[in-house]
């Protein structure tokens, strides 16, 4: 956060692009990460009880249908939520501005005197800021309340993108069983197929969030194993 209103439309430019492009990979990580785990762990458990591709084929394909939509309408009001609140707390700081004026006067000098600035300047910034309510506000929700304004049009495309990545991720376990003619053998080719998709899913994701990158592979790779192995046992022990 800079304050200095020389360099903010510079910074709030890129600041704008950076939050664009952490979302986009939000959305696919969130839809990704199920997408891979859950349909796997369905088809695993499917080829320890059933003898037929078909039959997993057929319900893998109704899960990541319902699945994808399930994790869309969730980003969806996810994003829905955040533009509610945001706009909740810009009318209730309209409010402030007018009838506790100088008290969000002082927030403002307190918000400069965490930087050193001198009593004289945040009285100055303060009388100059309260000049104009709408730049006050914005600068309230920003640095007071910690708020961007959100992209209204967030929601539909989190949705999108959240639904689309569950579609591509859930159909890289099912691929194997369109090639293979018993669901033991698609299960073998599916495993393999999954557990590197998963490493490779596992190591970027971590790599784009500052984590080890191996260690974040291998990780994200137990977690879609343990799932499909508890899935499989439990539908031979059934069945």
């Amino acid at each position: 956060m800079h304050p200095h209103p020389s360099g903010h439309g510079h910074h709030g430019h890129h600041q704008e692009t950076h939050f664009t492009q952490s979302d986009l990979i939000r959305d696919i990580v969130i839809g990704m990460a199920d997408g891979l785990t859950v349909p796997f762990a369905l088809a695993a458990g499917l080829s320890g009880a059933v003898d037929s591709n078909a039959i997993v084929i057929t319900a893998g394909l109704a899960e990541i249908c319902a699945g994808s939509i399930a994790m869309g309408l969730g980003g969806y009001l996810a994003g829905q939520t955040e533009v509610e609140h945001y706009n909740s707390e810009l009318k209730r700081e309209y409010y402030e501005v007018k009838h506790f004026y100088e008290k969000e006067k002082e927030e403002v000098r307190e918000v400069f005197a965490q930087y050193g600035l001198s009593e004289k300047t945040q009285q100055l910034i303060a009388d100059e800021m309260a000049k104009d309510e709408d730049k006050w506000v914005e600068f309230m929700m920003r640095y007071e309340l910690g708020l961007e304004k959100p992209d209204e049009k967030r929601a539909g495309k989190s949705a999108l993108n959240i639904g689309l990545s569950y579609i591509v991720g859930g159909v890289v376990p099912l691929s194997a069983y369109f090639f293979t003619e018993h669901p033991q053998e698609g299960l073998l080719y599916s495993s393999l197929i999954t557990i590197i998709c998963l490493f490779i899913f596992g190591y970027y994701k971590s790599k784009f969030t500052g984590q080890p990158p191996v260690k974040g592979g291998i990780r994200t790779t137990i977690i879609g194993i343990i799932a499909a192995g508890a899935a499989f046992g439990i539908a031979r022990l059934i069945s």
